[in-house]
């Protein structure tokens, strides 16, 4: 039910990577508190899913858009076509994401590009459009950026992941601190290991999922709706005073010796 610290009435959500995992999960507890949301992803056939989903479980007004967020010259064009349908964007959630494992040393620089093209530069992009947008009606605006453990450390195989996740979270900060004048919070939210389709092959490896039990106090891996509290705080008046930050939701990982 929606609160007046925490709801989300009038206002509206773009939400990337928003047909399935985190980015739906989140899309769905931003609607659930009152939002209409905008929902983009590169598959169709999900995307309408989910956008009937989201209009079925939240009686929301949602909009979807099929885009692939590595073709960043385009951004600027989807963004202007999302605040035609929607008459303007008031949150914007960057969850896109993707990673290509290997040896730091054989990462070729097409692997490279492609990991920081949609994780970083999408982001920015996106990001640049939202503020303008919302500079010009002379309105504040939040920007929340899905981040990452490896906005804080690394493993081996994910030099690209980490360093587009890594450069995100400084991006938060920078943004944050020039677009104060705007009125616009910009903050980040780091999941934990979460248990989605895209990281079934760890979840369901048990040695792997062993160690991430070891790793995380509250001995689980993280559902999607995990974060869904954190979006809310940063999305609604109640973090009207919070930007600049991380908050990792990730079961007390990087509170653990």
């Amino acid at each position: 039910m929606e609160s007046r610290l925490f709801g989300l009435s009038a206002k509206t959500a773009l939400v990337t990577g928003g047909s399935r995992g985190i980015g739906l999960a989140l899309a769905k507890g931003l609607a659930n508190q009152g939002a209409d949301v905008a929902i983009v992803s590169r598959t169709e056939e999900q995307l309408e899913t989910a956008g009937r989903q989201i209009r079925a479980e939240t009686h929301s007004n949602v909009w979807t858009f099929t885009f692939d967020l590595a073709n960043t010259e385009s951004i600027e064009d989807l963004f202007a076509s999302v605040v035609a349908k929607t008459e303007g964007i008031d949150i914007l959630v960057n969850c896109a994401g993707t990673t290509i494992r290997g040896p730091a040393e054989d990462v070729d620089l097409i692997t490279w590009n492609e990991v920081i093209e949609v994780n970083l530069t999408s982001a920015f992009v996106l990001s640049q459009a939202f503020c303008r947008h919302r500079r010009d009606a002379n309105k504040a605006g939040k920007i929340i950026n899905i981040g990452s453990l490896t906005c804080h450390g690394a493993r081996p195989t994910t030099a690209a992941y980490a360093s587009s996740k890594g450069g995100l979270l400084m991006l938060t900060k920078t943004l944050a601190v020039e677009w104060a004048k705007y009125n616009i919070n910009v903050n980040a939210i780091g999941p934990g290991y979460i248990a989605t389709e895209l990281t079934e092959p760890l979840w369901s490896d048990e040695e792997f999922d062993r160690w991430v039990l070891s790793k995380t106090p509250l001995a689980r891996w993280g559902r999607p709706d995990d974060l869904v509290g954190a979006a809310v705080l940063l999305a609604s008046r109640a973090g009207d005073f919070i930007t600049g930050q991380i908050i990792y939701v990730d079961g007390g990982w990087l509170a653990l010796l």
